[in-house]
């Protein structure tokens, strides 16, 4: 019996031994290498040297970087709450009963498969250059042509429309909450003359609250390390106000070959979303609601 138990245990570990062959090569040994360059000063073309806390000093010394910060957790809390009411309300009509409703669903969600790709990354450029599409629906409007690429705040705000679109992911997560919710709830409520909105606030919105925390903190995390929209749209410009902490990590890396400056940009950025992690679960006693005390 111990034979077997045995021989039972070691082709569990031969199963999934090409997947820890994968997460040490690909991951933890990254993750690690990243952690000792980031106190390093390694360029790609020079031997490395030890450089203590210096990376570090220069981030925080570098106007330049803090403004990737800044605009990094701008466009972070801009994007995340946007995206998260959007897709609540869209999950929330596409739940009643209408004709169609299974195409609509398809047709929201398509977006989030594209999105991400750099053909629509791309696309999103065109649409928003001077001569491109949105300047001239808006002509046929008599709305002026607007420099969207070339004014910081239109190029800031072109970026967060292309995440924003991108709702499709956190949607399907909201329908699927909404279709937990029991009728019972809302036929009791509407016995007592509570109204549709009444309704939504006190019985919808506390009860998929474990599912509004959800979708928070990944798209939170998602959101800290946008690279697509940045790089292709902008190219972190006009006057870097669209260079976001990852594409200033790239810039390092893969542009200037300073490796040790962009691991220690990665790892800060790193702690940062664990720090917004960790505050994200310790306030979700306050505002999340849990049918299940042990679920708290």
């Amino acid at each position: 019996m111990k034979f077997k138990t045995f021989k039972k245990r070691n082709v569990g570990l031969l199963l999934i031994l090409p997947w820890w062959i994968g997460f040490v090569i690909f991951k933890l040994y990254p993750f690690a290498s990243s952690l000792i360059y980031s106190f390093h000063d390694y360029n790609l073309f020079r031997t490395a040297s030890f450089a203590g806390l210096n990376n570090y000093k220069k981030i925080l010394g570098d106007p330049l970087i803090m403004k990737a910060f800044v605009q990094t957790f701008k466009y972070a809390f801009l994007t995340v709450p946007l995206e998260l009411i959007f897709a609540l309300f869209i999950a929330y009509i596409l739940n009643f009963k209408i004709k169609g409703v299974n195409f609509f669903r398809t047709a929201y969600y398509i977006p989030s498969i594209l999105g991400g790709s750099v053909s629509i990354a791309v696309l999103w450029r065109f649409l928003f250059k001077t001569e491109g599409l949105v300047n001239m629906i808006g002509s046929r409007f008599g709305i002026q042509p607007f420099n969207w690429l070339g004014d910081p705040t239109g190029a800031f705000w072109v970026i967060v429309l292309l995440r924003i679109w991108q709702f499709g992911s956190p949607m399907v997560i909201f329908l699927a909450a909404l279709k937990g919710v029991s009728q019972d709830l809302y036929e009791a409520a509407s016995i007592d003359g509570a109204g549709k909105w009444k309704q939504f606030f006190s019985i919808t919105i506390p009860l998929i609250t474990p599912v509004i925390f959800y979708n928070f903190v990944t798209q939170l995390c998602n959101k800290f390390q946008e690279f697509n929209g940045p790089f292709i749209v902008t190219q972190g410009g006009p006057l870097r106000s669209t260079t976001l902490v990852s594409l200033l990590v790239y810039n390092n890396a893969f542009k200037s070959y300073e490796m040790g400056m962009a691991s220690a940009i990665a790892w800060l950025l790193f702690l940062i979303i664990m720090t917004l992690t960790a505050v994200s679960f310790l306030s979700q006693r306050y505002w999340v609601y849990y049918s299940d005390e042990d679920g708290r």
